[in-house]
């Protein structure tokens, strides 16, 4: 028997945008209750549109996490920049995340003139992100700048809310605006669901995050991971489960290969342990983790390395 769709019921479909460390993904993952992004401080660390779903008795919002728009240097950015494009098209709302610890820059009204430009614009909230960093008075300030970008890009804010992702202030007045913004529906996934996001490309991306953490320069563009194999480890007691993971992370060149194992694997295995206690979080069991780090020349210009790996 099917729960009745209670009348004035909302779902939809918003994303986050900004600039690279803006408090996208963070939020997301505050919004939804569980990490479903991975975070990192290096630019571009989104790759694909991760959907967090968000149950309410009156709404079902879906929030689509899509990677940074940026200028590309490569075929993987500029199929990047397309899936942003596409996404922006097709969700209800968007938030502009504007940290509060930076100012207003060129970067950021050329986000919201590209907004603008759609052909079908989505309703559009501005985000005052990370509000823990920073003073009333600048805050105030900040707030003050933001409104000035309605006259001055020709657009219209539903709502200015300053938020911090990282002490949960405001979060969820974020949600109950965008909500409000929403058309009404019934709900679009199964009730429980969190993510549509595939349990492997869950831990392949975990597995990126931790391989991101202290490298620099290009490498962290150059980092990719495939899940080889994942099997439950046969003839274990079901009270005792162990999941088997074989995963490949794919560089560039050999120089990388060499950063990213480190001076006899240090960094390869540092790689593996913080990965593994995420992964195991994730599927509530133990987890044994074997890494391997392949070399694929050049893979984000050549079509059919991208073909290969998803992108």
């Amino acid at each position: 028997m099917t729960t009745p769709i209670p009348d004035g019921h909302r779902s939809g479909f918003a994303c986050f945008v900004g600039r690279p460390n803006a408090g996208k993904s963070t939020l997301t993952n505050a919004i939804v209750g569980e990490k479903i992004a991975i975070t990192s401080s290096k630019p571009q660390t989104t790759r694909r549109t991760i959907r967090g779903i968000v149950n309410r008795p009156d709404a079902q919002l879906v929030l689509v996490d899509t990677p940074g728009l940026h200028r590309p240097r490569t075929l993987l950015g500029e199929r990047l920049n397309d899936l942003v494009h596409d996404t922006w098209s097709e969700v209800d709302v968007i938030g502009v995340c504007l940290p509060a610890s930076q100012r207003v820059g060129p970067g950021d009204e050329f986000l919201v003139r590209q907004i603008a430009e759609l052909p079908r614009r989505p309703q559009l909230i501005a985000l005052a992100t990370k509000t823990d960093l920073v003073s009333r008075e600048r805050l105030a300030q900040h707030l003050v700048r933001i409104g000035s970008l309605e006259e001055e890009l020709g657009i219209r804010w539903e709502a200015v809310i300053p938020v911090s992702a990282l002490t949960g202030e405001q979060v969820g007045v974020v949600v109950d605006e965008i909500v409000r913004l929403l058309p009404e529906g019934p709900p679009l996934y199964p009730d429980g669901e969190i993510t549509d996001e595939p349990t492997e490309a869950r831990i392949a991306e975990l597995i990126r995050e931790a391989a991101l953490e202290g490298v620099t320069d290009e490498l962290p563009h150059s980092i990719a991971v495939v899940i080889d194999e994942m099997n439950p480890r046969e003839g274990r007691p079901a009270e005792k489960p162990l999941m088997d993971i074989y995963a490949s992370i794919i560089v560039e060149r050999d120089s990388q290969k060499g950063i990213i194992i480190g001076h006899r694997g240090e960094r390869l295995k540092q790689v593996g342990t913080d990965s593994r206690l995420q992964i195991k979080e994730l599927l509530g069991m133990p987890v044994h983790l074997m890494i391997h780090v392949k070399v694929l020349s050049d893979w984000q210009r050549d079509p059919k390395h991208l073909n290969r790996l998803g992108f």
